[in-house]
C-alpha cells in the first residue's frame, strides 16, 4: 500500500509540475476587454504587429506566451502615446499661451487656451495637465527658459498619467500579463479541467493517504527511527529539492501568477461551486486549496504517528477545522452572499492590512455584517487575546486554530528536529520577533493616522510606502517565502519562531499573565533528549526537565509534543495558579546539586 501510494503522489506531482510547461495560448479581444474598459485602447491594442501574432497563432508553453505580451504591452503603450500623449507641438503651444507678454503666467487659463474641451482628445489633455501640473501654478519662474525646462521635465510623468488611463499602467503590468495569460488560455487543459483536477490533486491526495496509513500498524509511539538519517529530514538532497520547490512555488504565487496560469485553471471548476458560475479562480484560492489539501494529508499522518496522545489528535482535528472552515470555506461563502471576504480566526497583527483604508470602507459599506466583522476583528486582538493566553497560554491560538501554525504542525511536522536549539539562535529570536512586531505597530499607527487625518505621509514618509515595504518584507518574503520554503532547511516553525507579530504579542502576554505552563518532574528525567530534539520552537526542554523547573516561555506554543515523545511522562501541560507559576530556584540535579543539599542539612 505504502509503494502505491508513493507511485500516485509522485506521477500526481510529476503531472502537476509538467503542466507548468505545457499549455496552448492565444489572444484574443475577450481577453483584451478584460483588461481593458474602453474601446479606445482595444482597438489601439489591436493595432500592433505583436497583436496579430499573438491573436494568429497558438503559443506553446506560458513562458514564450508571456515574454511575448511583454512585447504587445509595450507595442500598446507606444500607440497610446502616438494617439493620446503629449507632443512637442503641445509643449510648445502650452508655454506660448503662458508667457504672453514674456513673463510666465502659468494656469488654467492657459491650459484651456492651449487644449480645447470640445473635443474629447482636448478634454483629455486638459484633465491630465490640469491635475498633475496643478502644483506649478503659484511657482515663481524667473525666466521663460526655466518653464520651458520644468515643463518639459514633466511630459514623461503627463504621458505616464496617460498610458495608466488608456493603456498598460506600469506599475500593474504583472496583473496584466496574469489576467490576459489566463483569458487566453485554450485546448487541452483549458477544456478538461475537472479530469486534471483529478489526476493531480485528487490523486495525489489518495496517494499520500495511501502512503501514510501503513503507520497503523506499528506500535503507537514515537520510534526516532532514522530522522537524522533520512535524506529528506536532515537537509540531505531530499529535503534540499523540497526547500527549492517550496520556495519556487511561493516566488511564482506572490510576483508571477502568470506563469502558473495552468495550475489555477485546474480549481476554476471548484471556485465556481462555490461563490457561482461567473467566479474566477485566482492564485489565492489556489493557494488555500492546496494548503487544505496539504493540511488534510499531513493532518492523517499526524495524527497516526501521534495517536497515542489525545491531546494531539484534538490539536490537529482544531486546526484543520478551522482552517477548511473559517480560512477557506466561510470567506468564499460570504463572497457568494455579496459580503466581503473575512476570515474570521485571522486578527491583527497577523492581518496586518485589518486597518488598510480599503479594507475598513469594504467593511463599512457592507452594512450591519461589516460592521459586526470590524468589531469582531478589533475585540478578538484587543480582548480575545489577554483572556484566552490568560487561561490557556498562546496554545489556543497557535496550536488550536492558526493556520500558519496548522501548515507548520502538518505537513512541516517531518522538519521540527532541525530548529536551532542553540543560544545565539534564541537571541536572534528575541530581537527579530519583537522587530517585526515593533514595525507592525508603527505601520499601522501610521496607516490610522493618514485614514482620519485625510494625510498621505508622516514627516516625509508616504504611509503608502511604509505599508508596501512591510507587506513585501514580512507579508511575503518572511511568511510565505521563509516561513514555508524553509521548512526542510530550518524547521517548521521558523516564521512563527522568528517573525509572527500575533505570535510576539500572544507570547508577551503569555510570559508576564498566563496560567499555563508545562511542568516538569525531574526525578523521573532520564535525558534521553526526546523532548528538546523534537521541540519546533527551538526550547531546550530537557536543561528545565533535568532541573524540574517549570517551562514558562513566550516563544512556547504549547503543541505538546516534547510531553507526547517523552518516554517517562516527565513533562505535562498545565493550567494552573499563576503564584509560583515561575520557579527561579529549581532543584539541581547530579554531583553539585547533591553536594549542596547534604551542605545545607550539615
Amino acid at each position: 500500500m505504502k509503494n502505491l501510494g508513493l507511485g500516485l503522489f509522485l506521477a500526481s506531482f510529476a503531472l502537476f509540475i509538467g503542466l507548468f510547461f505545457l499549455g496552448k495560448f492565444q489572444l484574443s479581444e475577450v481577453a483584451l476587454k478584460e483588461v481593458f474598459s474602453n474601446e479606445e485602447s482595444i482597438v489601439l491594442a489591436k493595432k500592433t504587429e505583436s497583436y496579430q501574432v499573438l491573436s494568429e497563432n497558438e503559443i506553446i508553453t506560458p513562458s514564450s506566451f508571456v515574454s511575448k505580451l511583454s512585447v504587445f504591452m509595450e507595442e500598446t503603450n507606444e500607440k497610446v502615446i502616438e494617439n493620446y500623449g503629449f507632443t512637442d507641438k503641445d509643449i510648445n503651444r502650452l508655454v506660448k499661451n503662458s508667457t504672453p507678454d514674456g513673463k510666465v503666467s502659468f494656469n488654467q487659463e492657459a491650459i484651456d487656451q492651449t487644449f480645447d474641451k470640445s473635443t474629447e482628445l482636448g478634454k483629455l489633455k486638459n484633465e491630465k495637465i490640469s491635475k498633475n501640473l496643478n502644483w506649478m501654478f503659484k511657482k515663481d519662474y524667473k525666466s521663460v527658459d526655466k518653464f520651458e525646462k520644468a515643463i518639459n521635465k514633466k511630459v514623461p510623468t503627463l504621458n505616464g498619467s496617460i498610458i495608466k488611463s488608456k493603456g498598460f499602467n506600469e506599475d500593474k503590468m504583472d496583473g496584466y500579463k496574469y489576467s490576459l495569460t489566463k483569458a487566453s488560455s485554450i485546448g487541452l487543459i483549458a477544456n478538461n479541467k475537472w479530469l486534471f483536477f483529478f489526476l493531480t490533486f485528487i490523486l495525489g491526495g489518495i496517494g499520500g493517504i495511501l502512503y501514510v496509513l501503513p503507520g497503523l500498524k506499528k506500535y503507537p509511539g514515537i520510534k526516532n527511527d532514522g530522522i537524522y538519517h533520512n535524506k529528506a529530514t536532515n537537509v540531505g538532497w531530499i529535503g534540499v529539492l523540497t526547500g527549492v520547490f517550496l520556495i519556487g512555488f511561493y516566488c511564482l504565487l506572490y510576483w508571477f501568477p502568470q506563469y502558473i496560469t495552468n495550475w489555477i485553471l485546474l480549481v476554476d471548476p471548484l471556485k465556481k461551486s462555490l461563490v457561482g458560475s461567473d467566479a474566477e479562480a485566482s492564485q489565492w484560492f489556489l493557494y488555500g486549496f492546496l494548503y487544505c489539501l496539504a493540511m488534510t494529508v499531513m493532518g492523517v499522518r499526524m495524527m497516526i504517528k501521534y495517536r497515542h496522545n489525545k491531546y494531539q489528535i484534538f490539536r490537529t482535528c482544531s486546526v484543520l477545522f478551522f482552517q477548511i472552515g473559517f480560512a477557506f470555506l466561510i470567506p468564499e461563502i460570504l463572497v457568494r452572499l455579496n459580503q466581503p471576504y473575512f476570515d474570521f480566526k485571522n486578527m491583527w497583527p497577523l492581518d496586518y492590512d485589518f486597518f488598510f483604508s480599503w479594507n475598513l470602507k469594504n467593511h463599512l459599506e457592507a452594512g450591519s455584517l461589516g460592521i459586526f466583522m470590524l468589531v469582531w476583528g478589533i475585540a478578538l486582538f484587543a480582548i480575545g487575546v489577554p483572556v484566552f493566553v490568560y487561561f490557556f497560554g498562546k496554545r489556543w491560538y497557535c496550536s488550536w486554530v492558526c493556520g500558519c501554525g496548522g501548515l507548520a504542525e502538518t505537513l512541516g511536522d517531518p522538519y521540527r528536529q532541525l530548529s536551532d536549539k542553540s543560544l545565539r539562535a534564541w537571541k536572534i529570536e528575541r530581537w527579530l520577533i519583537h522587530g517585526v512586531l515593533v514595525f507592525a505597530v508603527i505601520m499601522t499607527g501610521a496607516t490610522l493616522y493618514s485614514y482620519f487625518s485625510g494625510a498621505y505621509s508622516i514627516v516625509g514618509i508616504k504611509t503608502a510606502s511604509i505599508q508596501k515595504t512591510y507587506g513585501f518584507m514580512i507579508g511575503s518574503v518572511f511568511s510565505g517565502v521563509v516561513g514555508t520554503g524553509f521548512y526542510p532547511l530550518m524547521g517548521n516553525r521558523v516564521w512563527c519562531r522568528f517573525g509572527c507579530p500575533l505570535a510576539a504579542y500572544l507570547g508577551l502576554v503569555q510570559r508576564f499573565k498566563s496560567k499555563f505552563r508545562i511542568t516538569t518532574n525531574g526525578g523521573q528525567c532520564i535525558s534521553c533528549g526526546n523532548c528538546s530534539t523534537y521541540c519546533e520552537m527551538g526550547i531546550d526542554v530537557r536543561s528545565y526537565a533535568q532541573k524540574g523547573q517549570n517551562i514558562v516561555r513566550s516563544s512556547c506554543v504549547g503543541c505538546g509534543v516534547c510531553s507526547a515523545v517523552c518516554p517517562r511522562g516527565v513533562l505535562k501541560l498545565e493550567n494552573g495558579p499563576t503564584k509560583d507559576r515561575v520557579d527561579d530556584n529549581p532543584i539541581i540535579l547530579g554531583n553539585d546539586g547533591m553536594l549542596k543539599i547534604h551542605d545545607d542539612v550539615a
